[in-house]
């Protein structure tokens, strides 16, 4: 870890103590993972405090786990299913960092931070339609890419690729409809190509 992360670990957690729960450093970008019921409190003072000045939030997504396997001795990764990152920009200090909070998995909900960067308004419908996270405090939490009709998050690893249900415009309701998948499963077998029937030189 390079001297500028290093200080920002020391500092957040000198500042936040058991708030943060680890740090990464990856592709010379630093990740601090932090306690989910403490995220406003470390958001606001990455934002307010003169040592840290992210003043942008450049991006939010959610993640989801489920089927992660890091390549290690100890096998498939555990821990929670869902977690929210925070992509952060200071450009008084030009850095970058990365803020990551796991969630529950029956009940992924996290607080909002629109209140403090109103950039994430968006970012955090498209996590909410995509992955099913709750952002609690959300001026206007619903759907944004997917039709309000639409039944599950499709970005979850667990969502079917044919989906659950389809529309289609019935023209004697006059009105858009939705029912089952008509789409029948497709298995594709691989095209074998066998020896046998070709001359040899």
């Amino acid at each position: 870890m390079n001297e500028v992360h290093q200080q920002l670990v020391a500092r957040a957690r000198e500042l936040f103590g058991a708030a943060i729960t680890g740090e990464r450093e990856s592709a010379g970008q630093l990740t601090l993972e932090v306690q989910r019921d403490k995220i406003l409190e470390v958001c606001r003072a990455m934002r307010d405090n003169a040592v840290f000045s992210f003043a942008q939030l450049i991006d939010l997504c959610g993640v989801d786990y489920l089927d992660y396997k890091r390549e290690s001795p100890q096998g498939p990764r555990k821990g929670p299913r869902f977690a929210v990152v925070y992509h952060l920009l200071s450009l008084k200090h030009n850095r970058r960092l990365r803020l990551r909070t796991y969630l529950d998995d029956e009940n992924p909900l996290v607080a909002s931070v629109t209140g403090i960067w109103n950039s994430a308004n968006w970012y955090e419908r498209e996590a909410f339609d995509l992955f099913g996270i709750v952002f609690e405090g959300h001026p206007d939490l619903r759907r944004l890419l997917t039709d309000y009709g639409f039944i599950g998050h499709p970005f979850r690893k667990d969502f079917p690729l044919i989906g659950e249900v389809e529309m289609r415009y019935d023209a004697e309701k006059q009105r858009v409809v939705y029912q089952p998948v008509s789409i029948e499963p497709r298995i594709q077998v691989p095209r074998v190509i066998r020896e046998e029937g070709f001359a040899e030189d």
